[in-house]
């Protein structure tokens, strides 16, 4: 097959690093291009562990030489900049797989918790997509909205269920993530003396993803869902860890029924007991679990927020944009021990 030229634009940063990682590999797309806001660096300059294995220089982003060189540009960058850079590439007919938030929700969500939406003639097209929940919806999109890592995680705890539990009873989702959610600035919330021997949640209920989890659980139920959110932050880098609690309407089995649901789906592992991160360090893999106490349902996933809650998941809908098989250059092996 002919290859397929792509590039990172915003490539400086952790998801930025794991699609690189990627992409050096991957049989069909062929990395050109490396940008951030500042260039005049080289990606193993900006990522020292990639020194002989990728040495293509960063370039200050421009959408004229990125289109010039590339079919698709993966976006990595911090939301508004996003939508600002992808207007640009999609006018000039390149593919647009975006990292950020910018086109993962409507625009009164969005507006109601990120800032004024900029973009609002491709915003109606971007294409959500979870492959498992949405199928094969990514294939020939122009843009693709790449989902939260919490949304992630908790959407596919989930969705097998939502035609099984009351929708009228509370849903509350506890979902745990590595300190590299919080991306690669030092702050005083991440700096090791924060994080060392502690747990902390923070933005309770009142979480951005929150709202992401709500529009699109409803979307795939055609009926409303409200969650109860609340994410905390926990001493390890990488992982995430969502448990959906909710009552059952149903005389269901969870464990048959996410079997069944998940059927046939390779980047999902549904457990026979509850699923520990470590399993899906460095990997695509979503591993399932669930279980019930009377009507009380409590489901369970377990993923890498840096790969399936991000860069994994964007090359999973880059590869079912362009037509190729979901799992070329998909990593299948955890960082175990």
């Amino acid at each position: 097959m002919k290859a397929i030229n792509v590039g990172i634009i915003g490539v400086s940063g952790y998801t930025g690093l794991e699609l690189v990682k990627m992409l050096v590999s991957h049989p069909t797309f062929n990395l050109l291009y490396c940008a951030n806001t500042e260039g005049a660096t080289t990606v193993a300059e900006l990522h020292p562990s990639l020194m002989g294995v990728c040495d293509l220089n960063v370039e200050k982003v421009d959408i004229d030489r990125a289109a010039s060189t590339c079919e698709l540009i993966f976006l990595a960058l911090p939301h508004k900049t996003a939508m600002q850079t992808a207007k640009g590439l999609l006018e000039k007919g390149i593919k647009v797989v975006d990292l950020s938030a910018d086109y993962r929700l409507n625009a009164e969500n969005y507006e109601a918790f990120y800032c004024e939406h900029e973009d609002l003639d491709n915003l109606s097209h971007a294409i959500y997509s979870i492959p498992e929940l949405h199928g094969n919806i990514a294939q020939g999109a122009r843009l693709i909205a790449n989902p939260g890592c919490h949304v992630t995680a908790s959407l596919m705890a989930l969705a097998p269920f939502l035609d099984h539990i009351d929708l009228t009873h509370p849903i509350f989702i506890d979902s745990k993530t590595g300190v590299s959610g919080a991306g690669k600035s030092p702050s005083s919330t991440v700096h090791y003396v924060s994080v060392n021997d502690n747990i902390n949640c923070y933005n309770i209920i009142k979480h951005r993803h929150a709202t992401e989890i709500e529009q699109h659980a409803s979307a795939l139920c055609f009926n409303e869902v409200k969650v109860t959110f609340v994410p905390s932050l926990v001493p390890m880098t990488r992982g995430m860890l969502a448990c959906v609690y909710a009552t059952l309407k149903t005389e269901c089995d969870p464990l048959p029924l996410m079997h069944t649901f998940y059927e046939g789906k390779p980047f999902v592992r549904v457990r026979n007991a509850p699923p520990h991160t470590k399993m899906t360090s460095g990997t695509n893999f979503a591993d399932v679990y669930a279980t019930r106490h009377g009507n009380a349902l409590v489901a369970m996933c377990a993923i890498d927020n840096l790969m399936r809650g991000a860069s994994s998941q964007a090359l999973v809908n880059a590869n079912i944009m362009m037509g190729l098989d979901e799992s070329l250059g998909i990593p299948k092996i955890s960082y175990v021990p």
